[in-house]
């Protein structure tokens, strides 16, 4: 008999929900509203709903059903517990106990980053390697870690939360976490605007950047360019994550390091820049890591939260 599942990804404004055979094809996806307001309490029975209709529709039985991954914006400890997550408004949640009771079927839940990962392992940009560690550059960062196919949580559902790795004492204002010097403030979309601020305050060098309200895009397409200021951000960027990479793969010894978010966009040049600082600071049994641009986009929470059940 055929069997499926769904992967569920449970973003601050809406719930990507796939459904896919138990070979990783996507059927159909579609999306639903998070709606958040009442602390968050529409959430799960809005999934547990989306479920139900969509086997409905289809004619299936639950039996046929592999399970249901779900993968959300915050910490998830091994038994589907949520302490908190900030962006849908929730305190203490139990995701998987609550799902199965509305739908019958077994529910896993992981981190959105670290479902990200694992979709990336196995359907996207890291298709075919086992170990790999996934960086995803946004407002941000994200990250998730693979070994041996399997996604590490850790004992408080933190593993893998790499741009929060002190790399830096320059900084002075917190990170969102409350600590400061984090990955995140430096080397994310708003980290490298704040360090491109910084630079541009030193001197009076010349660039496209000055005098504008400039994103991280307008850096790169800078870098691009050949702007001298831009190239300095870079660099900078190569350094702080090139830097962190190289100690987490100390750890983790990976295949392959994963780049995603909409950062990543920029393309293959900021491949170059981390991999020239990751080079320098690796330990030598990890220096020839191979690097890649995530391909699933959107779709990597979905693939992960799926992966999660089979």
């Amino acid at each position: 008999m055929k069997k499926y599942c769904f992967g569920i990804d449970v973003g601050g404004t809406t719930i990507k929900c796939g459904f896919f055979d138990t070979e990783g094809v996507l059927l159909e996806k579609w999306e639903i509203p998070t709606r958040s307001e009442a602390n968050g309490s529409k959430i799960l029975p809005d999934i547990a709903k989306a479920v139900n209709d969509k086997i409905a529709e289809r004619g299936l039985d639950k039996s046929e059903i592999e399970g249901i991954g779900i993968d959300i914006p915050g910490p998830v400890h091994e038994d589907g517990q949520v302490d908190f997550a900030v962006n849908i408004h929730w305190g203490h949640v139990n995701i998987v106990g609550e799902v199965e009771k509305m739908t019958g079927i077994r529910t896993e839940a992981l981190n959105d980053a670290n479902a990200a990962a694992l979709g990336e392992c196995w359907k996207g940009g890291g298709a075919g390697f086992h170990n790999l560690i996934m960086v995803t550059l946004g407002t941000g960062i994200g990250g998730g870690i693979v070994v041996g196919d399997k996604v590490i949580a850790g004992a408080h559902g933190a593993g893998g939360e790499i741009g929060h790795a002190h790399v830096t004492d320059e900084l002075t204002e917190p990170c969102n976490c409350g600590n400061v010097g984090c990955l995140e403030q430096v080397a994310s979309a708003t980290g490298v605007v704040r360090v491109a601020k910084m630079i541009l305050a030193k001197d009076d060098t010349p660039s496209v950047l000055r005098g504008k309200n400039f994103s991280a895009k307008d850096i790169w397409d800078a870098v691009k360019a050949g702007d001298q200021v831009a190239d300095q951000v870079a660099e900078k960027f190569g350094r702080y994550l090139g830097m962190a990479l190289a100690t987490y793969a100390v750890v983790t010894d990976p295949q392959l390091i994963v780049v995603g978010g909409g950062m990543s966009k920029a393309g293959t040049i900021i491949l170059d820049y981390i991999q020239k600082y990751y080079r320098q600071y690796a330990f030598p049994a990890c220096k020839e890591v191979e690097f890649a641009l995530a391909t699933l986009g959107n779709d990597a929470g979905i693939y992960g939260a799926a992966k999660m059940v089979l």
